[in-house]
């Protein structure tokens, strides 16, 4: 097998982000610093990936961005993808859509491939690594949304203050307990929304009962369910509005009404949210603002505009609707689901 740039950076014993710089921006690094890594990488037989140079387009050209997504089954992506499109198309820029299917592997060959194929890449949600992205791309220009780093452009839909709100609000409802379904092991977004309401409840002085990954689908919440019902919590907030559907179609199996026995949010706020029955509490995100601005900063890359890499971040907003209401007082109802909960747990 190959050598990695991480090998490189294990051998050279340097973060991941310094080998890559020493590649892709060398003139970031000290001499002493520069020269061990190259030593090492020549040392191991290590290659940087060769991407062409991009050029700005020449007057009247067309330039082609590939924006790769994780799902586009999901309408938080086609929201994204829906208004790049619409800013490439004002910038007349050729965009074209890479789905991943929420692989890392399938998300490492489709930028392989767009690297030498397009002037510039769009890389939302990734699965990957920042660090081992910006290798991959090599020298093509790149912007990371949901991803954070300070070697390339960064859009990030920030969740704090929506769920700020949504722990104040469930607490002012009277709920003492809140569960957290996570979307899958590999998402940012994931690890950052459980940085946060763990922060927040404790905050708060509520209890969290932070259940296991799970795949960012309704299927994925129907199955959280049950651990919903087993842990005591009187409202959740999942990773997502689809896992959401899933948790209130399992809830309901169980024998459960939402929002009488349990309160439910949801995060993006994508566009069933508002005709679902109940309608869904949700955390909003920006992601159609996101598509658009993430066109922006890679079409002022692509025109040689800027060199300085910029990190955008995006307010998140609570909406309320029929999903959420006041804490429940223990039932029968909630005792009997608890009870089939742990059957099906166990």
């Amino acid at each position: 097998m190959a050598p990695t740039l991480t090998d490189v950076a294990k051998r050279a014993n340097v973060a991941l982000s310094t080998a890559s710089r020493a590649f892709s921006d060398p003139d970031r690094l000290g001499p002493q610093t520069l020269r061990k890594v190259l030593a090492v990488a020549q040392e191991l037989g290590y290659e940087p990936p060769v991407a062409r140079l991009v050029e700005p387009p020449a007057e009247g050209g067309t330039a082609t961005v590939a924006v790769v997504v994780p799902d586009i089954a999901n309408p938080v992506f086609g929201a994204f993808v829906k208004a790049a499109q619409g800013e490439g198309w004002h910038r007349r820029q050729t965009v074209v859509l890479a789905d991943t299917d929420l692989s890392p592997d399938r998300e490492r060959e489709v930028i392989t491939h767009m690297r030498d194929h397009a002037d510039g890449l769009i890389v939302c949600s990734p699965r990957l690594e920042a660090e081992e992205i910006l290798d991959v791309c090599g020298r093509t220009p790149v912007v990371l949304v949901n991803r954070e780093t300070t070697g390339a452009d960064c859009v990030i839909a920030d969740a704090a203050h929506g769920m700020r709100q949504a722990v104040e609000y469930l607490a002012a409802l009277g709920h003492r307990r809140i569960a957290y379904v996570q979307g899958m092991q590999r998402s940012w977004s994931n690890a950052h929304r459980v940085e946060l309401i763990r922060a927040e409840t404790e905050r708060a002085g509520l209890g969290l009962e932070l259940l296991g990954w799970q795949a960012e689908t309704v299927a994925g919440g129907t199955a959280a369910a049950a651990s919903v019902m087993a842990s005591g919590a009187s409202a959740v907030i999942t990773h997502n509005d689809l896992m959401a559907f899933g948790v209130i179609a399992g809830a309901r199996a169980l024998g459960l009404a939402v929002p009488e026995d349990l309160s439910v949010i949801g995060v993006d706020d994508i566009p069933f949210a508002e005709v679902s029955q109940p309608s869904l509490t949700s955390i909003a995100v920006p992601m159609a603002k996101a598509g658009a601005l993430s066109l922006d900063l890679l079409g002022q890359i692509i025109a040689g505009e800027r060199q300085t890499p910029r990190m955008l971040r995006l307010p998140t907003q609570l909406i309320v609707r029929g999903s959420s209401g006041p804490a429940a007082s223990h039932s029968s109802r909630q005792e009997a689901a608890v009870d089939r909960a742990l059957e099906d747990a166990s």
